[in-house]
């Protein structure tokens, strides 16, 4: 009896050890692998930046962390814009997109809003758009539910200028 409580107790400390070591490299690497996501993330949007700056072809730059709009034919600055990207409950994505479609006005609907009339719209990535904002004024606080606002009049400058293909830089 003895001696198999003494295997049983080996086997027993075998596996508590196996899984207490597989806990501890798990819960270590998986912040590692987020964190070296969004590293990729942040070289892949420094590396497109470079790249355009260095060509002549209109892009848009949105900095999140400035709540700016920077509109570039490749380095020469054309528009500087201030913004309101998404609040913290629904943030503005980042990456590296395309202008994908525009439309001089639509309605916009969502969990907790629904909009008539937004001018301006120029979508990048599934729902989220650049587009003008008439129902608030607090620019350069992010308040939306994940596009990028503008005033409309600086909108309709941005939509006329940029095409369907125009690249999107979004960043913090």
């Amino acid at each position: 009896m003895n001696k198999k409580f003494s295997t049983l107790s080996r086997c027993s400390g075998f596996w508590l050890g196996t899984t207490l070591s597989l806990a501890a490299l798990f819960s270590w690497s998986v912040p590692a692998t987020l964190a070296q996501t969004r590293r990729n993330q942040e070289s892949i949007i420094a590396e497109r930046i470079a790249t355009l700056q260095q060509s002549e072809k209109r892009w848009i730059e949105v900095d999140l962390s400035e709540q700016k709009l920077t509109a570039w034919e490749g380095s020469n600055k054309v528009y500087s814009l201030t913004i309101s990207s998404g609040k913290s409950a629904t943030p503005t994505i980042t990456g590296t997109f395309t202008v994908q479609t525009k439309h001089v006005s639509g309605r916009m609907r969502g969990p907790g809003y629904n909009v008539p009339y937004v001018p301006y719209i120029m979508y990048f990535s599934g729902g989220y758009a650049i587009h003008g904002a008439y129902w608030h004024n607090r620019f350069g606080t992010p308040v939306s539910h994940g596009c990028v606002n503008l005033r409309v009049s600086e909108a309709e400058k941005v939509f006329q200028w940029a095409s369907v293909g125009t690249p999107v830089i979004v960043h913090r």
